[in-house]
């Protein structure tokens, strides 16, 4: 039942998650709302941390979990910062969709699991193909949205990636340490890249912008992440990818009806692409299950 309740939660959390990310931006920049973030998340979890007296580990695994970790906190994050400037927010979500193929193929080859079955493999090209659907007319958006297409891209890979290598190490952290860890090595980079590339103090931050990045400090980041490293403790790196294909089309819901965002006939055939895939992973599952049993 927990791992049912912080997979649900965590869905919730990554739907609005790249709204979010856009409303925080608005008028103090990408960097400066990321470092924000950040350095916020890793005071809400060191709050949390001290009142259970469990204090970060520092011997060989932990130290290249913490490193995992920081990998998708600063070097995936913000890439999806700069990109989520030109992009509908949506997009961000349903770009990332991509990364239950991408963790499946990195699974599968280093970890061995079996993410790669025939069964699987369709219902991500389901997806896939759902995904194509759904962020084709994105292109039209002119010659930035195609480099922050490509960059998300990069972006998702990292996620990916950073997930598979936390579960090759196998360090046995705790999940809110694994993001403390990981905080520690992403908010000085922060720091240094707002300082290098930025460095402006925002002179007027309004209530909306604000919101947007307490939310994603306290709320998307503290627990988001621990939700994140708590399920992958627990299940598979492919299922835990799955997320990236439901959460999608919740944000797509919220893009259109909260931030105007359109929402046309492509988009709507390819969440039905995505739902497809997802009941076709599952059938796929369930049919392996009995021809095992």
């Amino acid at each position: 039942m927990r791992i049912l309740f912080a997979y649900l939660s965590l869905i919730l959390l990554w739907s609005t998650t790249p709204l979010a990310i856009q409303w925080s931006s608005n008028g103090v920049g990408f960097l400066f709302s990321a470092t924000a973030r950040m350095i916020l998340g890793l005071i809400c979890v060191s709050l949390i941390l001290l009142p259970m007296r469990q204090p970060l580990a520092w011997h060989r695994k932990a130290c290249f979990t913490y490193l995992a970790v920081a990998t998708q906190l600063y070097a995936s994050m913000v890439i999806v910062y700069w990109a989520a400037q030109f992009l509908p927010s949506s997009w961000v979500s349903v770009v990332f969709g991509l990364v239950p193929l991408m963790t499946a193929i990195i699974a599968a080859l280093y970890l061995g699991e079996r993410s790669l079955t025939i069964g699987k493999i369709s219902s991500y090209a389901l997806g896939l193909g759902g995904l194509i659907l759904m962020f084709g007319s994105a292109l039209q958006l002119g010659s930035a949205a195609v480099w922050a297409i490509a960059s998300l891209l990069g972006a998702a890979f990292l996620q990916a990636a950073s997930a598979v290598w936390v579960k090759q190490i196998n360090a046995q952290l705790p999940a809110l340490v694994q993001v403390a860890g990981g905080l520690l090595l992403a908010v000085p980079a922060y720091a240094i890249t707002w300082w290098i590339w930025d460095g402006q103090w925002p002179v007027n931050i309004t209530l909306k912008t604000l919101s947007a990045i307490l939310y994603l400090g306290v709320l998307a980041t503290t627990f988001g992440f621990a939700l994140y490293y708590f399920i992958l403790k627990h299940l598979a790196a492919s299922r835990v990818a799955l997320i990236s294909l439901i959460s999608p089309v919740l944000a797509l819901l919220l893009g259109h009806y909260l931030n105007h965002e359109p929402l046309t006939l492509k988009i709507i055939q390819g969440v039905g692409l995505i739902l497809g895939a997802l009941i076709l992973h599952e059938f796929a599952d369930y049919r392996l299950r009995q021809a095992i049993a």
